[in-house]
């Protein structure tokens, strides 16, 4: 009969757990949180200190009995929740629940067998400064949505959603849209010759740097042509070579945010996808003979420290297995940020030794994938630097000046193990200072400025954690929340902000202008970091902010626009029944067209981002239009659905395949394809149609 209960959070956390302790405990899972504020109240006692009110989780009842249940039996409990500060309110909980008179609290930052052990015979007691920082986080983001929420609800529609942090999230990608509207592209040129050697086949290829020592801005065709017929009158000759030997250092190991952003990059995962990935990784999975072992370390921090005994291991096994010129003369040292919390490691495998391909065949390919990055990564921060030889030529014909650049690895360091995208050599033929060359080719290639592009998964998780918005945990439920509730949509990864979200940022922003300031919610998330630390208490943190955010609440519900009673102007569409302003309102199927003088004309119209392109399906007479998933992915479909079905992932453009004839493109990488045939276009085309050039035509010219 066992004597020890140990609570952990997840099932499958609980199964790995137990083949490691003996007959004498007994593991169970709490599945995560068992008490929350209430559904459907405020939860919090603003007048007397902001008490909360918390119950239990509705469905949490049966577990929350059967751990009361098994509690009674036992001599002592463990509580055994994760490490970060949602762990630690679990843990809380639990033990205001578990009427016991011996519990401990236990952590570990890995899954194996020793980090269990050294945790059962070092128990400790519950972090109360963790519980208060994980609760004035929780009445904040409460206080936020409890009262913001309705007001959308009153002003735009039923079911919208406001954050603290999440709102913040959906201003940056609404701002961003903006400046992309608001940019003018420009035109500029790029001039490339081609120099051949006196002496050999071999051929130098160059980018036009400067002319009379000014940096190079052709800005039209015109000025290539004159600039080309100049250009091909000069001698040239190589006038510098300077050569430098680079060394390049390994990133330090994983955080969660650069494990999100790395995965993202690499592998195309969401954050999402990632942290349930890392998660199952953490927790355990079955290792053939081994049995079930958690293989990386805890998976939410943003520390990048390491430990003494693993940055041994690793080293032992650079030293063995890749051969002791790869073995830094000292271990690596990596900061962390002021922010970090470093109360635990960074993302690392368990055991060097279990390198990828020992436990490839035991696990899903997506989890192989996470293992092998996660693994690869922090043997590579423990490695030598890279050795990178760099060579610069610079031809000087008259006033022009050319330079071509070229680099090879010398050694490879710490890039035999974590290769990084675009780390490419580019070799350059042996030349001498003085040496004459002749002019064979000259190239041109017209390009224009571009916008700044959209946020990605990765690229917003980056910029969050930059600006201090939210910390580990919270980036993949934030992304969530923003799609689900169709502030954003999905195209090609790229994250587009919704008309909705459009409105909803634009009136927040004027209601609430400094809840909504990304300076502000640094400095609360700062705030929390202080409680947790014991300098600063959540009562006043949560008191302060109510003060500012009360003002501003009374303010917007007198002042803000009804978009429910005025709706929106978007355009300049007129009603064809009466003449008035066609506005834009959100119903509960979504968002329309209506007339502004409602309710003397009643007349609405359907809202679609048109493409352009006629519905290539027989007969149909349909537009194709822009359609978003429930999931909020982009996908292109007929506008008279469902009578006609057809679909598309690629976005379609208005212009003829010039190989079939047939009606319409589709966007692929660097440029376009025809769906019927197959055939490319020019990868100019896109910037091209942009910019409302139509038809296109090819800016490439030679000179000779």
């Amino acid at each position: 009969m066992p004597k020890n209960l140990v609570i952990v959070e997840s099932p499958a956390k609980a199964k790995t757990i137990n083949k490691f302790l003996g007959k004498d405990f007994r593991v169970e899972s709490c599945y995560g949180h068992i008490k929350d504020l209430p559904r459907k109240n405020l939860g919090i006692d603003i007048e007397n200190g902001f008490k909360p009110t918390y119950r239990i989780i509705p469905g949490k009842g049966k577990v929350v009995k059967k751990l009361k249940d098994l509690s009674s039996q036992m001599e002592k409990i463990y509580l055994a929740t994760d490490l970060d500060r949602e762990g630690e309110a679990i843990s809380w909980h639990l033990s205001q629940e578990l009427a016991h008179p011996d519990k401990a609290r236990i952590i570990f930052n890995q899954v194996t067998r020793k980090a269990i052990r050294e945790a059962i015979e070092n128990p400790g007691q519950i972090d109360l400064n963790k519980v208060e920082a994980q609760q004035g986080r929780r009445l904040l983001d409460r206080l936020v949505g409890y009262k913001i929420s309705p007001l959308l609800w009153e002003k735009v529609k039923r079911g919208l959603s406001a954050g603290r942090v999440q709102s913040v999230a959906v201003r940056l990608i609404c701002e961003r849209e903006k400046e992309i509207e608001k940019f003018v592209s420009e035109e500029y040129w790029i001039v490339k010759a081609r120099f051949g050697l006196s002496y050999k086949k071999a051929c130098l290829e160059a980018k036009l740097s400067l002319i009379d020592s000014q940096k190079v801005r052709i800005r039209s065709e015109a000025e290539v042509k004159e600039i080309a017929e100049k250009i091909k009158d000069e001698s040239y000759q190589i006038v510098t070579i300077r050569k430098e030997e680079k060394k390049k250092s390994p990133q330090p190991p994983f955080t969660t945010s650069t494990l999100q952003q790395t995965a993202a990059y690499h592998l195309r995962f969401s954050a999402a996808r990632t942290m349930k990935l890392a998660q199952d990784l953490y927790e355990g999975q079955e290792i053939g003979p081994e049995g079930r072992v958690g293989l990386i370390t805890y998976m939410r921090t943003d520390s990048v420290r390491v430990a003494k005994e693993a940055q041994k291991e690793a080293r032992e096994y650079i030293k063995k297995k890749l051969g002791e010129e790869f073995l830094p003369s000292k271990i690596p040292y990596y900061r962390n940020k002021k922010s970090s919390q470093d109360a635990h490691e960074a993302i690392r495998p368990t055991r060097i030794k279990r390198d990828p391909d020992k436990v490839k065949k035991h696990l899903s390919d997506p989890h192989y994938k996470l293992y092998e990055l996660i693994w690869r990564r922090f043997i590579a921060s423990q490695m030598e630097k890279a050795v990178i030889d760099t060579v610069e030529v610079e031809i000087q014909g008259g006033v022009y000046l050319f330079k071509a650049e070229g680099r090879k690895i010398k050694f490879p360091g710490y890039l035999l193990i974590y290769k990084e995208k675009g780390e490419k050599e580019q070799s350059l033929p042996a030349v001498k200072e003085n040496e004459k060359l002749k002019l064979e080719e000259l190239t041109s290639k017209q390009q224009f400025t571009k916008a700044p592009p959209r946020y990605t998964e990765a690229s917003l998780v980056k910029t969050l954690e930059e600006k201090g918005i939210g910390r580990p945990s919270t980036y993949a439920p934030i992304i969530f929340t923003i799609k689900r509730r169709g502030y954003v949509k999905s195209a090609k990864g790229w994250f587009i902000p919704t008309r909705l979200a459009r409105v909803v940022n634009d009136l927040l922003v004027d209601s609430f202008s400094s809840i909504l300031d990304p300076h502000f919610t640094a400095r609360m998330e700062e705030g929390l970091d202080a409680v947790e630390q014991g300098e600063r208490s959540w009562t006043v943190l949560v008191g302060d902010f109510y003060d500012h955010f009360k003002k501003d609440l009374d303010v917007a519900e007198q002042r803000m626009r009804d978009i429910k009673k005025g709706g929106w102007k978007t355009s300049s569409l007129k009603c064809e029944k009466c003449g008035g302003e066609m506005v834009l309102k959100f119903g509960r199927y979504g968002e329309f067209l209506a007339c502004s003088n409602y309710p003397r004309c009643k007349n609405t119209r359907e809202v679609a981002q048109k493409t352009g392109v006629r519905c290539p399906s027989p007969g149909c007479g349909g537009e194709i239009i822009e359609r978003s998933s429930k999931k909020g992915s982009i996908f292109y479909g007929c506008s008279r659905f469902p009578q006609c079905r057809f679909v598309t992932r690629a976005e379609p453009v208005a212009e003829n395949c010039r190989h079939c004839g047939n009606p319409y493109l589709v966007k692929v990488k660097n440029g376009l394809k025809c769906p019927e045939c197959g055939k490319r276009m020019e990868e100019f085309l896109v910037e091209e149609l942009k910019l409302g050039r139509v038809p296109f035509k090819i800016m490439k010219r030679r000179w000779s």
